[in-house]
């Protein structure tokens, strides 16, 4: 099979010859590792990297975009993967200044500002300082999200949107399927108001997740007419202790949005995925069973979402992932064979699965480690 066929036969239930294989993301220390050269690829490194490229003038960017797809078509290639990522977190913003090698600032002195700094080691991008801001009270996110729900009156989402999927589709053909957002994201805001919201004001948070259902319902319309099958969506909003949310908080606040972004996708011929870190077992009949989600990716073997327990659960329910970064970061050799076994027994046994590491193979994360783990895919797939 090509990986276009195989992938497919994941998500509709069809035998496949082996198993499907991606790798969730790739951080640059790694990626640079397997490719032997500094690589434009990963988190806060990339986004990092762009500052930098910004700061430089135009033809210094526009070299810095060419790198970051060269670098991740260039790995997808290497490792023979089959759902392929050739975009990584991007923050196309100019700094106002630089102040040292690793460090910028954002903004304007006299209003809004943030300094950003770089560590190469943990390849993070983060804010060191910035602008103190009141804390936003219920009153504030109310009028956010009556302004939300004006503009999405006249939300009228164009083919452009994609244009980064459908080039990954030109580069590849039948030889890659784009790992890629789709637009059809729904979650809660982890943040304290938002939280509190949940259990004061749960009528605000359902208007807010309403509207970001209505969008994503457009863009899914979108997308099926541009040809695109695979849409992925979700938020985090669980730990491995768990979700931030109650069970109720999701049936009443979350199913209705995620069962609508599930109807715009089957109306537009999509797979509706949905992702989030942590142990999702408390909501997993809402999220997983009555939402209309075709399928989870980022499963994650250490927060309990077990490839084979989620199989025999959610029987046409797809699964992405089954290796967890953490065991390819801090495990033995042994450890993540062991654990790549399992999840690739478990995509031959039940189908509906691509097996790969569920999230970001991390900066640190020891090369015999990341091999092994390919190694015991390609031998046992």
């Amino acid at each position: 099979m090509t990986s276009k066929e195989r992938v497919a036969c994941a998500f509709e239930f069809r035998p496949y010859d082996k198993v499907p294989i991606y790798q969730a993301g790739f951080s640059a220390h790694v990626a640079g590792r397997l490719l032997g050269r500094d690589a434009y690829v990963g988190g806060g490194r990339v986004q990092y990297l762009e500052a930098k490229a910004l700061w430089d003038g135009e033809d210094a960017h526009q070299e810095y975009l060419e790198r970051c797809w060269q670098d991740a078509v260039e790995l997808c290639r290497m490792l023979k993967l089959d759902i392929v990522r050739t975009t990584y977190w991007r923050m196309p913003e100019k700094p106002t200044r630089r102040i040292d090698e690793f460090t910028f600032f954002y903004g304007d002195e006299d209003g809004e500002w943030r300094v950003m700094r770089h560590d190469p080691h943990t390849e993070l991008y983060q804010i060191l300082d910035r602008k103190p801001k009141p804390e936003p009270t219920m009153d504030d996110l109310e009028r956010g999200v009556a302004a939300s729900e004006k503009a999405i009156e006249s939300y009228d989402p164009g083919p452009g949107m994609f244009d980064t999927i459908k080039r990954t589709m030109e580069e590849f053909g039948d030889d890659g399927v784009p790992y890629s957002g789709g637009g059809i994201g729904l979650c809660v805001p982890r943040d304290r108001v938002w939280l509190e919201a949940v259990a004061l004001r749960p009528d605000i948070v359902k208007r807010y997740l309403d509207v970001q259902a209505e969008r994503s319902a457009r863009n899914a319309a979108v997308a099926g007419r541009e040809g695109i099958r695979y849409l992925y969506g979700g938020g985090d909003f669980a730990s491995s202790r768990g979700p931030f949310i109650s069970p109720q908080a999701v049936r009443e606040l979350m199913l209705p949005g995620l069962q609508r972004i599930s109807e715009a996708c089957r109306e537009a011929g999509t797979f509706h995925g949905f992702a989030s870190d942590g142990d999702l077992w408390p909501v997993a009949e809402d999220l997983f069973g009555n939402s209309g989600v075709n399928f989870f990716y980022e499963v994650d073997d250490e927060s309990g979402m077990h490839f084979d327990r989620l199989r025999q659960t959610f029987p046409k329910l797809t699964l992405l992932g089954g290796v967890n970064s953490s065991t390819l970061h801090r495990g033995t050799v042994d450890d993540v064979k062991a654990e790549t076994l399992r999840a690739v027994e478990a995509g031959k046994e039940y189908g509906g699965c691509v097996v790969g590491c569920s999230n970001q193979i991390v900066a640190g994360t020891p090369l015999e480690n990341f091999w092994a783990m390919m190694a015991t895919l390609e031998e046992n797939r």
